[in-house]
């Protein structure tokens, strides 16, 4: 079964997220290329554990909560 709920909630979080990080890379400066390269390295970091989840023989619920609890990780180093 899909799991709707987390999707959904998971779809508004990484839009606050994208908010948050467009504003610092708005800004410019040494934070601003600081934050691009975090972000590319953190993508590319969770398509590898997404992967191995999904490979492992975990679910696609496992992987949305995993991206969820990566974009709260976010969201709070943004908002401070």
């Amino acid at each position: 079964m899909f799991p709707w709920y987390s999707s959904a909630m998971l779809i508004l979080e990484s839009s606050s997220v994208v908010g948050l990080r467009l504003t610092k890379l708005t800004r410019g400066g040494s934070e601003a290329g600081d934050e691009a390269n975090l972000m590319v390295t953190e993508k590319i970091a969770a398509a590898f554990e997404a992967v191995e989840t999904l490979l492992t023989g975990g679910g696609l619920s496992i992987v949305i909560d995993r991206y969820r609890e990566h974009v709260t990780a976010n969201a709070t180093r943004l908002a401070g």
